[in-house]
């Protein structure tokens, strides 16, 4: 059963054809990394094409991989069904990233495609519970389960999927602007907090679509926040370099673990 991966930028896409083979869909204006594998080049505001091209590939299962930014469409390029498809996109976008991803998938699936997620593929990348790298204090448990719990309240609302606590304050939730800005507010806003870093999947989130990952440049982001540990969904998170991951959180001494 031929599959592809529709490439976001960073290292995922690379790790999921590690899985087996697969043709790489290319969007424009999308910055991913080379790799040896057939190539179907695509553009947001031709679906139609990438549709007829996919199924010309005899491709049965697609894994999208990689960050994908909402993307900013140009009507003049638009095939008819894209222009089609426009309402409904459109009508997604004005909602969270799950809702957003969740009608991308059923667009697909709409086609005769089956949309596998990174989990599916790579389960191998995901921690099991408990201690990864350090044992969390009582008073680092105490502030993943404050941030852990605000991330339970704001799942309906399809927020994101990350929050900073630290003395039992919630002092950053991540929204549309994503990880990394959260970490950049917090370390410059409350500057060697000590804090707690949660990232797990948003409740009853499609993980096929966005799984949450973190890897060596969390790590590095959060010890310039000035956090002390981070605390992952068990078996939702991806641990994008294993290794590297681990030797930041020694260098940096954050303590990382994985919970329920």
């Amino acid at each position: 059963m031929a599959r592809a991966i529709i490439a976001g930028s960073g290292r995922l896409p690379g790790l999921l054809l590690q899985a087996g083979p697969a043709h790489l869909v290319r969007l424009a204006g999308v910055d991913s990394d080379p790799l040896e594998t057939p190539v179907i080049e695509a553009r947001f505001e031709r679906l139609g094409t990438l549709f007829a091209d996919l199924k010309a590939a005899g491709i049965a299962e697609l894994a999208f991989a990689g960050a994908l930014s909402r993307p900013a469409f140009d009507p003049s390029l638009m095939d008819a069904e894209t222009m089609a498809l426009m309402p409904r996109v459109a009508g997604a976008m004005m909602q969270g990233d799950d809702a957003l991803l969740r009608t991308v998938a059923e667009i697909f699936e709409e086609q005769g495609f089956k949309v596998l997620g990174a989990l599916d593929l790579r389960p191998d990348l995901a921690a099991s519970e408990g201690p990864i790298c350090g044992n969390p204090t009582d008073a680092q448990t105490r502030d993943a389960a404050r941030a852990r719990a605000v991330l339970e309240a704001l799942g309906p609302l399809d927020v994101g999927q990350g929050a900073i606590a630290a003395k039992g304050q919630v002092i950053g939730i991540e929204t549309l602007q994503g990880t990394d800005a959260m970490l950049r507010f917090v370390g410059v806003s409350l500057p060697g907090s000590g804090g707690v870093l949660v990232k797990r999947p948003k409740p009853g989130q499609d993980l096929r679509m966005d799984t949450p990952v973190i890897g060596p440049a969390t790590i590095m982001k959060a010890a310039e926040a000035g956090l002390s540990g981070i605390e992952i969904g068990a078996g939702g998170v991806l641990i994008l370099d294993r290794e590297a991951t681990l030797d930041a959180c020694e260098a940096a001494g954050i303590t990382l673990w994985a919970a329920p």
